[in-house]
């Protein structure tokens, strides 16, 4: 079960990875006017979501639910756990949406909500390795 831990958590970083650099992406492109930017944004936001994001979600939740049924976890701390994992999923949906938002240059927001978009994952991993690792409850 070591090993399916490690997998889980080098997903989970994966997964955060794009989580964090996303809607970074996202300030700059908001901010960008011309052609050669905005086509250079959309393939960036493009190959990191559906490459890189999307694939490290489902593999961390794969594992993570190997780990649940490996160890049979309880308590509310798991409770809680996955409840913050089903809204980073509606996050990271969301984060789809605005990529293709972005691809058919819909955007209807301007770089400062992206940059608070940004910092919803960031409270989410910490409440995340608190539940984890302290098993408050």
């Amino acid at each position: 079960m070591l090993w399916i831990k490690a997998w889980h958590i080098i997903f989970m970083v994966t997964w955060f990875a794009g989580l964090f650099y996303l809607p970074r992406l996202f300030v700059y492109h908001a901010m960008s006017s011309d052609e050669t930017s905005n086509a250079r944004f959309k393939i960036m936001e493009r190959k990191l979501f559906y490459g890189i994001m999307t694939p490290g979600a489902v593999l961390t939740i794969a594992f993570g639910l190997w780990l649940w049924l490996g160890y049979g976890f309880t308590g509310g701390w798991l409770h809680a756990k996955v409840s913050l994992v089903v809204l980073l999923v509606l996050y990271h949906l969301y984060c789809g949406k605005l990529v293709r938002d972005f691809a058919h240059d819909r955007n209807q927001h301007g770089h400062v909500f992206y940059r608070w978009l940004n910092e919803a994952p960031v409270l989410a991993l910490i409440a995340i390795i608190i539940l984890v690792e302290v098993k408050p409850f």
